[in-house]
């Protein structure tokens, strides 16, 4: 039975996965376009569901960001094999408040909060010395005191505007429904042919 609202149905299925394989079921592909429209993709992970759209962060200087700041729209994919089942999400990306952002930041692991600071992320390193550099450096800096998060690091709110939900089936008859945003802010189902 589906929900009439795709974000209760996300979190349904987000729930069943996570009792399943709890360190995997938040693992999301996300895509972006670069300046010429090319498609990039890479795995990021889901680290809160709201009613205005799915969470995650990174680095505001990563090449994701870059081409989030070019064009604010991206495609996400959730593959959950056990289940068969499968999560398309289109929609629009918004930075999240700096304040949200520092209060997901003090919940991380210290070295993950120091890693934030270390990594250049995306820029070409010299060997891996000078990542490791960086992050002994880092240890020292903040020895014995709160890691504050730095600035070019927070998340990201997608916004949706489309979800797909698709149940493997025997004989490749799939179940897929598509939830599409209107435009009075109300969401149309339609059952797709596998």
């Amino acid at each position: 039975m589906l929900d009439d609202s795709p974000v209760k149905q996300f979190e349904r299925w987000f729930e069943e996965a996570s009792r399943k394989k709890p360190d995997f079921a938040n693992a999301m592909t996300i895509a972006t376009v670069d300046l010429q429209g090319v498609p990039d993709a890479r795995i990021v992970l889901l680290k809160e569901i709201r009613d205005e759209g799915l969470v995650f962060f990174t680095n505001y200087e990563s090449t994701k960001a870059q081409q989030l700041e070019l064009s604010p729209k991206a495609a996400c994919v959730f593959w959950w094999p056990d289940f068969e089942r499968q999560i398309r999400v289109r929609g629009t990306v918004a930075k999240i408040s700096a304040k949200q952002s520092d209060a997901y930041f003090k919940t991380r692991p210290r070295g993950s909060q120091l890693g934030a600071w270390a990594s250049k992320q995306s820029q070409v390193l010299q060997d891996r010395t000078e990542l490791d550099t960086a992050y002994l450096k880092l240890e020292k800096q903040f020895e014995n005191q709160e890691v504050p998060r730095p600035e070019n690091w927070g998340g990201y709110c997608l916004k949706p505007r489309q979800f797909e939900f698709w149940q493997g089936r025997e004989n490749r008859l799939h179940d897929r429904f598509e939830y599409d945003l209107d435009l009075s802010g109300c969401w149309v189902v339609k059952r797709l042919a596998p």
